[in-house]
């Protein structure tokens, strides 16, 4: 193993994956778990008959990622290395890439379509592969693609089919689950074994030499006193206060403290129950309190400008949408204020002092002489805009050598990345023409990003395997991990509950690890079972539902307007992909916008224009142009609400909608509008 680079503490934790054992690799951020796991690929390919290697990532970064720097290097000249992700063309023939590689790098969500679909050249079964490595492996639970997949593997073993390919899991913590205890901790760390069929593996006698490879951080907690008056908030709630008088809120139902989750949450809720309750001016009032109820949350965590600037912007779109007395009295209460909250939010004198205290966090670290490389990770894109422009116009900051830019998730819209673009950003990163990244929690998971000796974390509720994974980031020897926070704030509450559930994994899997095999193996199997029973007990409960109604007796309406536009039997799924409306008569209810860009192509489809409510504005989705020349609208299902024989309702997702939704017929789409073309 020598030659292959890999210290002594990354040998121990492959034994049992060489001896063809299903486990779970857990080693820090920085630790070397990829190599580990190309190094097992290495000897499985070497060792196996019609050997078929299948690395799953669970972001599409990660894919190119692994290939560019370690599989493909280290297995490309004896091996056929193939990439694959939604972005490639070769995801639809997936089958084909298969039988013609040996090892395969895609996204979990390409093998699981191709194990459900039937296609020949699309289709993979699980015996078609000899090696399953699962990187951010805790990722295996609940609903997600990676449990979806490792489902099929559990049915498969329990009902006694093989063959079964060997599991390799990869992890930087499994976390607790949300467990606070121990014995609950012990029971999910259990739940992530059974899901990938896997013992969980640690160094334990080469621990020292992990330490020294991968050095904790010094942690430091910057703590900031509250601000002794904050007048552009107060008059925020005294402004929120006046909507709850004009709103009357139900008698049963109490809203909490705003500026808070909790507040959220809540009226969350409420725009929910003014849905269904036919109550437009209760689901209003409660989205614009969500707004002013987010520009506390900016103005306790950013500059005040920048939460004034949220309201401003949301507002700038509601003119062109008011249709009635409320919406005119929620836009005028906020141009009504608009001057005062401006000028509140431009008096230096009340500014967030948490501000000061990450400008002297970054300065201690970047004035010292010492050159320096830093990510300050915060909540959302929005605060990562807002404090790139504040680095950028902050003179000590640029004096101190300060060359800052975002990194942000991938997708489409004005605050995300392209793909490119974060390549872009990093490869400035690593070769230093950038020294601090300011990011969202796409950079504490699975990105290559060089050693930083400054890892800043500033307005973050998070759990303790994102926390975990950022501190990870500071991997340079004496490097720091600060948090800066409000003195008894929940980001600094957060961050202690976050220590001890980290101890707490770790006493849990120390727990698992002494269980005997017999012990372990059998608990693994009833959970196992007990999991495909829960599993398919839900799925007859969704099946149930959706048989309850059929789709002609759904009428969908505009979230927000009330607005009857469509029947459930005028959607279909295209590709299983894309929920459309096939109704000619659906145009009457629409009108087109701006031309939706997307940064990578499709096999039968393109993007066409957004699409608005003709009445309110309000956007539902957007055209695509399917095989050319057939245009149909493909809708968002939460801008709808669904009127039910057994009232309406409201959901995120059409995986959830109460009745059955049929696939696109193309031909018999065309022959019925456009029968002049087939005769």
């Amino acid at each position: 193993m020598a030659d292959f680079g890999l210290y002594t503490y990354q040998q121990e934790v492959v034994e049992r994956a060489l001896k063809r054992e299903n486990i779970i690799i857990w080693l820090p951020t920085g630790g070397g778990k990829t190599r580990a796991a190309v190094y097992v690929a290495k000897k499985h390919l070497e060792t196996t008959q019609n050997a078929k290697v299948m690395v799953l990532v669970n972001k599409v970064h990660l894919v190119d990622q692994h290939y560019n720097k370690e599989f493909n290097p280290h297995l490309g000249l004896r091996y056929a290395v193939r990439k694959v992700s939604g972005e490639s063309d070769e995801k639809d023939f997936f089958g084909l890439v298969v039988q013609d590689s040996d090892v395969v790098i895609c996204t979990a969500q390409i093998l699981y379509n191709a194990l459900i679909n039937k296609e020949e050249a699309r289709h993979v079964e699980l015996s078609d592969i000899t090696l399953l490595i699962i990187d951010e492996c805790h990722h295996t639970h609940k609903e997600s693609v990676y449990n979806k997949v490792m489902r099929l593997y559990v049915e498969k073993k329990l009902k006694g089919e093989k063959p079964l390919p060997q599991i390799l899991g990869l992890t930087a913590s499994p976390g607790t689950g949300g467990a606070k205890t121990l014995d609950k901790a012990v029971e999910h760390v259990l739940e992530i074994c059974a899901n990938l069929d896997s013992a969980i593996v640690s160094t334990k006698q080469y621990a020292p030499e992990l330490k020294k490879v991968v050095p904790r951080p010094r942690k430091t907690f910057n703590i900031v006193n509250k601000r002794d008056r904050d007048p552009f908030g107060d008059h925020l709630k005294s402004m929120m206060t006046i909507i709850h008088d004009y709103m009357d809120i139900p008698p049963d139902f109490k809203l909490r403290e705003c500026g808070t989750q909790e507040y959220e949450a809540d009226v969350v809720v409420l725009e929910q129950r003014g849905v269904r309750d036919n109550n437009r001016l209760l689901a209003q009032c409660a989205l614009h309190l969500r707004q002013y109820n987010d520009a506390l949350l900016i103005n306790d965590t950013l500059r005040m400008i920048d939460a004034y600037r949220s309201l401003e912007e949301y507002y700038s779109t509601k003119s062109t949408m008011a249709i009635d007395g409320t919406d005119f009295f929620l836009l005028g209460l906020f141009e009504e204020n608009q001057v005062e909250l401006r000028n509140l939010a431009r008096d230096s004198r009340f500014e967030n002092p948490k501000m000061d205290e990450l400008q002297s966090t970054l300065l201690k670290q970047f004035g010292s002489g010492v050159p320096s490389r830093g990510i300050l990770f915060s909540k959302t894109r929005k605060s990562t805009h807002c404090l790139k422009d504040w680095v950028l116009k902050n003179r000590a900051l640029k004096d101190a050598g300060i060359k800052a830019d975002i990194l942000t998730g991938a997708g489409n819209g004005i605050t995300y990345m392209t793909q490119n673009e974060q390549a872009e950003t990093i490869r400035n990163f690593r070769m230093g023409s950038l020294n601090l990244l300011i990011s969202t929690s796409v950079a504490e998971e699975g990105l290559d990003i060089p050693e930083c000796n400054l890892v800043v974390r500033y307005g973050l509720l998070t759990n303790e395997i994102a926390q975990q994974q950022a501190s990870g980031r500071a991997r340079a020897r004496d490097s720091q991990y600060a948090v800066v926070a409000q003195a008894g704030g929940r980001e600094h509450r957060r961050e202690c509950i976050n220590e001890y559930l980290e101890e707490l994994t770790g006493k849990a899997i120390d727990r698992v690890q002494s269980m005997s095999h017999h012990e372990f193996y059998l608990k693994l199997s009833e959970l196992q079972q007990k999991a495909i029973i829960s599993s398919k007990i839900e799925e007859s409960c969704k099946t149930e539902k959706r048989r309850s109604n059929t789709a002609s007796s759904i009428q969908f309406l505009c979230r927000n307007c009330f607005t009857p536009v469509a029947s459930g039997s005028d959607i279909q799924l295209v590709d299983n992909m894309q929920y459309v409306n096939v109704s000619p008569d659906f145009k009457n209810h629409y009108k087109v916008a701006e031309r939706v860009i997307l940064e990578r192509s499709f096999e039968d489809w393109e993007p066409g224009c957004r699409i608005r409510c003709k009445k309110c504005n309000m956007e539902w989705g957007f055209e695509i142009k399917y095989k050319k020349h057939v245009l149909m609208p493909n809708l968002a299902i939460k801008n709808f609400a669904l009127e039910t024989p057994k009232g309406r309702i409201t959901v995120k997702k059409w995986k959830d909608v109460p009745f059955t939704v049929e696939d696109f017929d193309y031909e018999e789409y065309c022959q019925e509008n456009f029968p002049d073309l087939f005769g």
